[in-house]
């Protein structure tokens, strides 16, 4: 089973891509999608659909949405955070294969004085409290997404210049550390990886040119599917297309 992540910045302008990639990686079993920024009624269901797919979303126009994309049916899908009031569509979760898969994607906090800062902490936290819920109910688990958080130095491609930013705050890496406390595991630290991994770079300034990237998206593996994890993969390849998403793709294979 391959499960994978990826923010496509606009699925209206870049469906194409999304289904050249999904075509190209036959082991892959699901695929969580961020922003797609369209409204349900402007999703192109009916485009994976003929492509073999299933698809579940939950979507707003121009901002934030999100998506699973599967080959197998999906069951039990679920939409936001339950018990917390966000008009923000952020999250859906699915029984994908018997795992379940939750696709987040994490507000970006805009700056530490802002006010999206402060409710990035509090959506960190209320996700938090309900994955401990979610761990117990679900014991086979993946938290896939953009979260917005560079977890450690490595993770950044300049440390000294993103000082006193969002993405790499000492509050949001303690939130992050705080979804590992609950027993997940960043999936991609799991094995040896190449020194200045990202996946995300600025349109700006030849950022990927000068792979002057961030680590920001991830897969989060409970303990019960952490021994079927055989490697974690930055596939940098959709960020040389034309009009690329600045993300590209993450994605797990396990074993089984």
């Amino acid at each position: 089973m391959q499960f994978a992540t990826w923010n496509v910045n606009s699925l209206k302008v870049r469906l194409p891509q999304v289904l050249d990639w999904l075509a190209a990686q036959p082991a892959l079993t699901a695929l969580a999608l961020q922003e797609t920024k369209l409204e349900d009624s402007a999703f192109p269901r009916a485009a994976f659909e003929d492509a073999g797919y299933h698809v579940a979303f939950s979507g707003q126009k121009t901002y934030n949405g999100v998506a699973i994309v599967s080959r197998v049916p999906l069951e039990q899908v679920e939409m936001g955070i339950p018990g917390y009031a966000d008009p923000q569509k952020r999250v859906i979760s699915a029984t994908v294969a018997g795992v379940r898969f939750i696709c987040v994607y994490v507000p970006n906090g805009q700056a530490l004085d802002s006010d999206k800062y402060p409710y990035k902490l509090g959506w960190l936290k209320a996700l938090t409290t309900w994955l401990a819920e979610e761990l117990l109910a679900h014991p086979r688990l993946i938290v896939a997404g953009d979260y917005n958080i560079a977890p450690e130095d490595r993770d950044v491609h300049d440390p000294r210049k993103w000082i006193g930013q969002v993405l790499v705050s000492p509050p949001e890496r303690a939130a992050f550390s705080d979804l590992q406390a609950l027993g997940l595991v960043d999936a991609f630290r799991v094995f040896e990886q190449p020194e200045k991994s990202f996946s995300w770079w600025d349109y700006r300034l030849y950022g990927f040119k000068r792979n002057a990237g961030l680590r920001i998206d991830h897969l989060l593996v409970s303990p019960a599917l952490r021994p079927a994890l055989t490697r974690c993969v930055i596939d940098i390849e959709p960020r040389r297309n034309e009009r690329p998403s600045d993300h590209t793709p993450v994605w797990a294979e396990f074993a089984g």
